[in-house]
């Protein structure tokens, strides 16, 4: 499948904006799990907090995902994708990664809805930088194409 050059764009430009939304999501939800082990179970600041995540994850978080992966199929299903090239393999497995934390985050957030969450601030205050060096990687090597 070939693109034309405009068609393109647009693709590539929905990537884009579909990634910031997804990373917004996937930097956002951790911090609000790291507020939310700080108030009780059951209190009403708990509940705010389980209204926020839940919306956050199925209102931005999966449409950013799954809008994400649609538009860069659609870029790598494109005639110019070299399948060779060793910084797609490292940039493919970071997204990957990146759809293990959001599934993962996913479960936390049913934790926390059924007040058994049993990780620490600190767990969370962690996990928050993971997405962050993924994305940090994604970025160099989609744009420096090192291999």
């Amino acid at each position: 499948m070939e693109f034309s050059g405009d068609a393109y764009l647009w693709i590539k430009a929905g990537h884009i904006i579909s990634v910031i939304a997804w990373m917004a999501g996937l930097l956002y939800l951790p911090r609000l799990f790291v507020y939310h082990c700080g108030v009780g179970a059951g209190s009403e600041a708990s509940e705010i907090f389980k209204v926020m995540e839940r919306r956050l994850l199925r209102a931005i978080m999966y449409p950013a995902m799954l809008s994400s992966l649609l538009f860069g199929g659609l870029l790598l299903a494109d005639s110019s994708t070299d399948w060779s090239a060793g910084w797609l393999h490292v940039k493919l497995l970071c997204v990957v990664g990146l759809m293990a934390i959001h599934m993962m985050m996913g479960g936390w957030r049913r934790a926390f809805e059924a007040d058994a969450n049993t990780k620490s601030e600190k767990f969370f205050r962690i996990t928050n930088e993971v997405p962050t060096i993924l994305m940090i990687i994604i970025v160099l090597v989609a744009v420096l194409k090192p291999w």
